[in-house]
């Protein structure tokens, strides 16, 4: 198997990198998380403008349909600068779902602006008893008129706040867990009857819970068949798992370059630490864990998009526990070889390692997703 990019890949990838080390410094990142919004739309505007936005829409709807491979090296990227935009949520999974409802007007209404980085979708799936079971939807949408009436509570929304238009996930039939029943419905975040309240998380990223009061959509609203969203909603987040699973990564290559610089610097006993033979072997496991979180993020990117719903669960999860289980593992050794240091705001070691940790518990935590990788074993 062929694991060498193509000249655009690489071009892709040295450019994004060129991009954020010259305009996502850590000074710049520290006074956006300052801003109340807890992001840039300047700097939204420089990654659209790089046309990142249009990665994952298709070129009828002038986006560049590049696919998880262009995704995972430009979230490589993201990764490293710790970039606050809304970048996962609102170019990778929005348009993931979208693309997959199998709706040709509401792909043809929102998937342009979604290329071009004028409309910021979000997609509010999540509510307290999901955690990585998608298909525990509580929210309702009961048909009322010529339309539908939402209510119920969406948590921890990644950048919910930031949206200029929710894809919400309602329950349109059955009980609470079952896959079929599933529907999305597009929700301005200013209508009568919608509440969002935004905060920021561990990471410094910004999120919110989003409470739905008896909120009135037209039938027009809906995006794709009453009922049979679940399979478009679980597609489009294994493509979502991928990209995050590719941000660890290039999390993980970034704080492992900067342990090894503050090694050779920080010095004690009259030298520098890193001739320290202990610490030499706590290093070479950080990128030993590196490496290997980096083959499983290559496995997930080939494998998100496989035909195969039952493999694509088996492969993600598997990439989820293992880039997971790096997260930790390189994280922690960071913090304790930068010393007390390294839980300071001051070093961007401890903001790598909040990120990790919030990866960790995104879309399904370490622990889920064993269980889940166990679960398709045994059908195997």
């Amino acid at each position: 198997m062929d694991f060498n990019f193509t000249e655009e890949q690489q071009l892709l990838a040295d450019t994004i990198q060129r991009f954020v080390r010259q305009n996502y410094s850590f000074e710049v990142r520290r006074e956006i998380l300052k801003s109340q919004p807890g992001w840039s739309r300047e700097a939204w505007q420089g990654l659209a403008s790089l046309g990142l936005t249009a990665l994952n829409v298709p070129e009828e709807h002038g986006g560049l349909n590049a696919g998880p491979v262009d995704t995972m090296l430009v979230m490589n990227a993201l990764g490293e600068g710790l970039v606050l935009e809304p970048f996962l949520g609102a170019a990778v999974l929005a348009p993931a779902l979208i693309t997959r409802l199998d709706d040709a007007k509401a792909a043809a209404d929102l998937l342009p602006a979604v290329a071009s980085g004028e409309r910021i979708m979000i997609l509010a799936h999540q509510e307290p008893q999901t955690r990585g079971e998608l298909n525990h939807v509580v929210t309702r949408a009961e048909k009322s008129g010529d339309g539908y009436v939402l209510d119920g509570y969406k948590s921890v929304i990644a950048h919910g706040g930031a949206a200029d238009e929710l894809l919400i996930t309602a329950r349109t039939a059955g009980k609470p867990t079952d896959p079929e029943g599933i529907s999305v419905f597009r929700v301005d975040p200013n209508a009568t009857g919608v509440a969002i309240k935004a905060y920021k998380t561990l990471d410094g990223q910004t999120a919110a819970d989003i409470q739905l009061s008896k909120v009135k959509v037209a039938t027009s609203a809906r995006a794709g068949v009453e009922g049979a969203a679940f399979a478009a909603i679980e597609a489009a987040h294994q493509v979502a798992i991928s990209a995050l699973c590719a941000e660890a990564v290039g999390i993980m290559k970034a704080i492992n370059a900067a342990t090894l610089e503050y090694t050779k610097s920080r010095k004690q006993f009259g030298q520098p630490i890193a001739k320290f033979q202990v610490l030499q072997h706590r290093m070479a496991d950080m990128y030993l864990q590196g490496e290997q979180a980096t083959s499983m993020s290559y496995l997930a990117a080939m494998k998100c998009t496989d035909p195969d719903a039952a493999e694509r669960r088996r492969a993600l999860s598997a990439a989820k526990v293992v880039i997971g289980q790096a997260g930790r593992y390189v994280g922690q050794q960071a913090i304790q070889l930068h010393g007390g240091m390294g839980m300071t705001d001051e070093l961007i070691v401890s903001h790598y390692f909040k990120r990790l940790t919030t990866i960790d518990l995104t879309f399904g935590d370490t622990d889920f997703h064993t269980q889940q990788f166990i679960a398709a074993e045994g059908k195997g």
